[in-house]
């Protein structure tokens, strides 16, 4: 997908707290396979719909002159999208940017999940015609060949160590139904 707005919309923190075990006299536990978070597709499915729909909320409420809106951003995100939205919306802020509407999601529908249950696809359709982003010169920063309507998947990972189920990793153009209106 060719559009600015896909650093901020799927386009765009908390830090994960790493804990150090200490020394003891007790021998090391042995590893037990991890129980999955949710016990079922559908379960799995509504917690990482959840997360993508908190996402692009976040991604609405944006300020691109104040930083701190970035943070809950950064906090749903990991991976790619995580270093797409940090990119993304520095650039945009040292850029003197600023953005105007929202984007709506039109269609969210399960795509895959891994057996596990710890990765799940989305497939997506988001209207971001509403979008404007505006240089400091009142010129648009938007691609002149922005699709009003984006094509997506959606792929988030499970994500045990903060309060959210699935954090999204990835969202990329799709092809393929479902089809965008």
């Amino acid at each position: 997908m060719t559009f600015r707005r896909r650093a901020l919309a799927l386009v765009v923190a908390g830090a994960l707290a790493f804990g150090v075990a200490g020394c003891s006299g007790h021998p090391a536990a042995t590893p037990s396979t991890p129980t999955p978070a949710f016990t079922s597709d559908a379960a799995a499915y509504a917690a990482a719909e959840k997360v993508y729909r908190d996402y692009v909320d976040a991604l609405n409420q944006v300020d691109l002159a104040d930083p701190k809106t970035f943070e809950p951003v950064f906090a749903l995100t990991t991976g790619d999208a995580n270093a797409a939205d940090r990119k993304g919306l520095s650039r945009y802020h040292a850029d003197g940017v600023t953005i105007d509407g929202i984007s709506i999601i039109k269609l969210l529908e399960p795509s895959d999940v891994s057996t596990d249950r710890e990765r799940v696809d989305l497939a997506a359709c988001v209207d971001v015609s509403g979008v404007r982003l505006t240089n400091t010169d009142g010129t648009s920063a938007v691609d002149i060949d922005r699709v009003p309507t984006q094509t997506v998947t959606v792929s988030l990972v499970a994500d045990r160590s903060t309060d959210f189920a699935y954090r999204v990793e990835r969202v990329a153009g799709r092809e393929g139904p479902p089809a965008c209106e």
